[in-house]
């Protein structure tokens, strides 16, 4: 087959399917349990990870040091996520007979846990169906750098780490004022954090251990092992200042935990720029174009392409621009079809603008099977895109484009000769912001996902925002 007469066309389906479905991320998790596990047989293992209603459960370390907060923040998740709390006390607690009395008789002694006890007691915890299938949020463990490492080695790997910082002081006086519901456990403070039910005021106690001395004694054991753990956990650590109102807190730990970390999966660029005219999509898409190089697609130049090859839908086309009619979606569907089909398209990825304008335009486009990954709404108010658009033009010598309030022409020859193109004239340029209201709506709700971006600002500010949110997965939705 010549490429250069017909280009090799290539189905976008299996790209598109892959991703959606997570399945080169789920050949990276099912490779990853088999090198921890190193099961004996290795299909019916992996047949067993299969048949898991739910990989994607929330797996959330929780660090810090003594009265930083720890208990509180945790029950909120939990509470929040539905997963299981686990702490070292109620692994021990809630550990089979003859693991729980071998690990309560080093306590007994004051002695520490050994390591391998650690690790069989975590194992069989984490096989438990809550673990499993709910996720867990395990609370001030592990204590120590060579505890992680134990626990990386069962597969014990969080997606999430998070560490509540604040200064010794601080801490110090906080410890001072801990009371302990003695039924449920809850953690409350006599100046922060005082129930208003009088019962459980009644039932508060002290908190064993949490004198000044041995805060402190507590404070200089965290702060020997702390550095240690945060290596093991470096690429899924977020440090938070605890020293602020708990549902300050609270919410910027949630608002880590709904992020993705980053995949080594294969990812194809598919990114659509929606807006008004005048709001930049052209700039911004070879911005990226140029940055990672995918290729550019503007509908409105595919289909002028199309005419200008005479092809058989560019001929169909043609008849419709020439009574300055719209296009119909047939026949624009088809001309993009051809070009985002094409091998660098699937390869490379691409960012279209100019399309779709309305919902059934965009339901044609996924049932073509062109499904975008990232979709953005550029906003623009009216009246700067009416200032970015009627104060343009061009020098019909040079082709140079002008701008009368950004990028005035420099001479009073130059200027004499700048022609405005007669879409922009305010009118025109109004009838088509109008047009693009009419279906924005519409759009709004078939890409639920969709970012919106305020793009009336400098171009590399709003191609920095853009930039972040198709590097980064997007943030993940709890419905639980």
């Amino acid at each position: 087959m010549d490429a250069a007469n017909r280009p090799l066309l290539v189905p976008p389906d299996f790209a598109t399917y892959a991703e959606k479905n997570g399945i080169f991320d789920m050949y990276k998790r099912l490779l990853q349990q088999l090198l921890i596990h190193k099961p004996d047989d290795p299909l019916p293992f992996l047949v067993d990870l299969l048949k898991r209603d739910n990989d994607d459960v929330p797996q959330i370390v929780l660090l810090g040091p003594p009265a930083s907060g720890k208990r509180t923040i945790a029950k909120s998740i939990c509470n929040k996520l539905r997963t299981a709390h686990i702490t070292a006390e109620n692994l021990v607690a809630e550990a089979e007979v003859e693991l729980r009395n071998e690990a309560q008789s080093y306590l007994d002694k004051g002695q520490e846990i050994p390591l391998e006890l650690w690790r069989n007691i975590l194992k069989e915890r984490m096989s438990l169906f809550d673990c499993v299938k709910k996720g867990w949020v395990m609370e001030g463990f592990p204590c120590t750098r060579e505890q992680a490492q134990v626990f990386q080695a069962i597969g014990v790997n969080p997606t999430h780490c998070v560490l509540l910082d604040a200064p010794d002081t601080v801490l110090v006086e906080r410890a001072s004022g801990k009371r302990v519901d003695t039924e449920t456990g809850d953690i409350y403070h006599t100046t922060f954090d005082w129930p208003s039910s009088t019962e459980i005021q009644s039932r508060l106690e002290e908190v064993p251990g949490y004198s000044e001395e041995a805060v402190i004694s507590k404070l200089e054991s965290y702060h020997r092992h702390i550095d240690g753990i945060k290596r093991c956990y470096e690429k899924v650590i977020k440090v938070i200042n605890a020293d602020q109102p708990k549902a300050d807190v609270f919410a910027q730990v949630f608002s880590y935990l709904t992020t993705i970390p980053r995949s080594v999966a294969p990812h194809t660029p598919r990114v659509i720029l929606l807006g008004p005219t005048g709001s930049g999509k052209g700039v911004q898409a070879a911005l990226l174009a140029n940055k990672y190089n995918i290729v550019k697609v503007s509908c409105g130049q595919l289909i002028k392409q199309a005419v200008a090859d005479e092809s058989k839908p560019g001929l169909a086309a043609k008849t419709y621009l020439e009574k300055s009619m719209q296009v119909p979606d047939s026949i624009v569907l088809t001309i993009l079809r051809e070009r985002l089909a094409q091998l660098d398209c699937v390869s490379r990825g691409w960012v279209l603008h100019g399309y779709p304008l309305s919902r059934e335009q965009a339901e044609q486009l996924d049932r073509a099977g062109f499904t975008p990954n990232r979709v953005f709404f550029l906003n623009v108010p009216n009246d700067s895109v009416v200032e970015r658009l009627t104060l343009r033009a061009t020098d019909h010598l040079t082709g140079e484009r002008y701008h009368m309030l950004y990028n005035p022409p420099r001479s009073q020859e130059v200027k004499e000769r700048l022609r405005c193109h007669p879409k922009d004239r305010e009118e025109s340029v109004r009838g088509r912001l109008a047009t693009y209201y009419t279906f924005q709506e519409e759009l709004n709700d078939y890409y639920l996902e969709a970012q919106h971006i305020n793009a009336d600002q400098d171009p590399h500010t709003v191609f920095e925002n853009i930039e972040s949110m198709i590097v980064n997965p997007l943030p993940k939705q709890y419905d639980r």
